[in-house]
């Protein structure tokens, strides 16, 4: 059953974001609806770093004894044009806190570095953590939305260019697809607190400039999926982007791979983000841990 924060927070997330996005879809807006930033978690450190070339920053644990050797490489999301490690805190933070060792990276956004920028950063970054002699069995790689297809574009990257896989990937409402085929862009439209469906199409050629919107590198569900790692994928039942995330499994599992899904009622678009208040938010992120942890 949804907690009654989230049909709380939905209303809230319609005015403050879907409204504005509606209203007028352009950068500089986008950036607005999706700049807010969060209290940091408690429990959770952040220091500034570079990887692979790659600025970003490191969240870590605080307390004694709450570390793990897991290490994990986190790529925001904000349509490839907004947001920054700094308000993804609450998620990278609440991995942290988990016990596993998190790089957030600080990839370049478009439309002043459209496709492939984000995608080579997010591979310098993954290069970068293996060249430090981070074994793969101990490297996780995690995003969410416009991050979610992005890691996805990651670990296709890394098999193009023969690297290894890490052990586990985890994604929440991954935007999988920029060609916008998804039938829930329409069947969940006035259904999505937050995202509106129609804007996302914009987003997308906003990101792409002129690059086809099916390239596997930009839209990873049109990629080769076999030989990716074990994933585990959250996503809420009302979002547009839910066909996103079905197909990515159906393709997956298609593909031979392991493909865990949990479609979660009520909750809005990338629900981890308000895991301080959502209790949804903070079980989604403890079953990440575990499904990182564990084996």
């Amino acid at each position: 059953m949804a907690s009654i924060v989230a049909h709380i927070l939905n209303p809230v997330l319609s005015f403050q974001v879907k409204r504005k996005i509606h209203k007028s879809p352009d950068v500089a807006t986008v950036r607005k609806a999706f700049g807010a930033t969060f209290p940091n978690p408690k429990g959770a450190r952040f220091s500034a770093a570079t990887i692979g070339g790659i600025a970003g920053e490191w969240a870590e644990a605080t307390g004694a004894g709450t570390g793990t050797d897991k290490v994990m490489l986190y790529l925001h999301g904000g349509a490839y044009i907004a947001c920054s490690p700094r308000t993804h805190r609450p998620i990278t933070g609440g991995f942290a806190k988990r016990g596993i060792r998190v790089f957030a990276a600080d990839y370049r956004l478009a439309p002043e570095n459209p496709f492939p920028a984000a995608v080579d950063d997010g591979l310098a970054a993954y290069q970068g953590l293996l060249d430090s002699g981070i074994a793969p069995s101990r490297l996780s790689i995690a995003g969410d939305s416009a991050g979610g297809g992005l890691a996805l574009a990651v670990l296709l990257a890394a098999k193009e260019r023969g690297l290894p896989m890490p052990a586990k990937a985890v994604l929440f409402s991954p935007w999988t697809d920029l060609a916008g085929t998804g039938e829930t862009l329409r069947t969940n439209a006035d259904r999505d607190p937050m995202i509106v469906g129609s804007a996302v199409g914009q987003g997308a050629v906003i990101y792409l400039n002129g690059a086809s919107p099916t390239t596997p590198l930009a839209s990873p569900l049109y990629g080769d999926l076999a030989g990716l790692p074990p994933m585990q994928i959250h996503v809420g039942e009302r979002e547009v982007l839910l066909a996103d995330s079905t197909r990515l499994v159906e393709r997956l599992r298609a593909a031979g791979g392991r493909a865990d899904i949990r479609i979660w009622p009520v909750v809005a678009h990338v629900f981890p983000l308000f895991n301080l208040i959502l209790r949804e938010g903070r079980e989604a992120l403890d079953q990440s841990a575990d499904f990182i942890k564990i084996g």
